[in-house]
């Protein structure tokens, strides 16, 4: 994909590059302005630089070849290292602004100038609206026809897309926040309003995280393929002749476009053992090319017969 897992995970990478220049723009400006609201933008867009390199190093390690200690691969890296990145998220991020906030509204002291605030928030918006708009377009390249956006988003296996969307998102709005901080503060001289923006953008923060590490741990805990892909198993399996009836079927993703399928099948009772071990064959090829996201296959044979007769 232009940003998946398979090929170069462009999405990551514009990231990667908006977030660093967006980091160190915010820095300067909060430093030269005395804004808690710019210092709490520069805390999360390096949080979300940091955030990036390690989705990008679960990329890298989830490529490893299978080997006797992980017979099926490394595929749920990506799903761990995307945990780190929302714990990292909801304290390195979420924590941080918080404290900054409280800090200022204890402290709120003088406002500096804001000029350079108003230039950075400008420049930011242009390179998050970048980098969002790279992963937006991923996303609604990998959203099925008809799929609405939060079943999509909810759906998605790939963290290196879902997981960027949702933090640029998150960063656009803490952009929005930490302009009204910065413009209410100076126009009515208030410090007041650039430390609660700074809570905001940590309460944005803490929502977000909190959500990435709902999604990230039903992953590693194995969730099972999309509905429509398990329908489409289902009736690949069923339309072969030599099969009588689909019992169990259970799948389970091993990586954002790996998925392991086991599935019990009942053969005709006329069917020796010779025509059933070609059947499963024919069966596993059948459905490694329909459903593509399907590596790893294992069925279960039972004639009708012998179900019937309580074997």
């Amino acid at each position: 994909m232009a940003g998946g897992t398979s090929e170069r995970p462009i999405t990551i990478y514009s990231a990667i590059a908006a977030n660093l220049g967006i980091a160190v723009t915010k820095f300067a400006a909060g430093a030269a302005s005395g804004s808690s609201a710019m210092l709490s933008e520069g805390v999360h867009s390096l949080v979300d630089t940091g955030n990036q390199l390690l989705l990008l190093l679960g990329i890298r390690r989830s490529r490893k070849p299978a080997c006797d200690t992980h017979p099926f691969g490394r595929g749920m890296e990506q799903y761990f290292w995307s945990l780190i990145v929302a714990i990292l998220l909801f304290g390195a991020g979420g924590g941080v602004s918080l404290y900054e906030g409280i800090e200022r509204l204890r402290h709120q002291g003088e406002l500096g100038d804001p000029f350079w605030s108003y230039v950075v928030l400008a420049v930011a918006l242009v390179l998050e609206g970048v980098s969002w708009s790279v992963a937006w377009r991923e996303f609604r390249r990998r959203r099925r026809p008809g799929q609405g956006f939060w079943r999509a988003l909810r759906s998605s296996k790939d963290p290196s897309i879902f997981v960027v969307l949702v933090e640029d998102t998150a960063a656009m709005a803490g952009l929005a926040v930490a302009f009204l901080g910065v413009f209410l503060g100076h126009e009515l001289g208030k410090a007041y309003f650039d430390g609660l923006a700074a809570l905001m953008i940590g309460a944005i923060l803490v929502v977000v995280a909190v959500f990435l590490i709902y999604e990230s741990k039903g992953l590693l805990m194995g969730e099972s393929a999309d509905s429509e892909e398990v329908r489409r198993i289902r009736a690949l399996a069923a339309g072969d002749p030599a099969v009588g009836a689909v019992r169990e079927l259970l799948t389970m993703h091993l990586g954002p476009d790996e998925v392991l399928l086991n599935m019990g099948v009942e053969f005709r009772p006329e069917m020796d053992a010779e025509a059933v071990a070609l059947a499963i064959d024919r069966l596993e090829g059948g459905i490694r090319e329909g459903v593509p996201s399907v590596k790893q296959v294992f069925i279960e044979a039972k004639s009708i017969a012998r179900t019937r007769g309580g074997a």
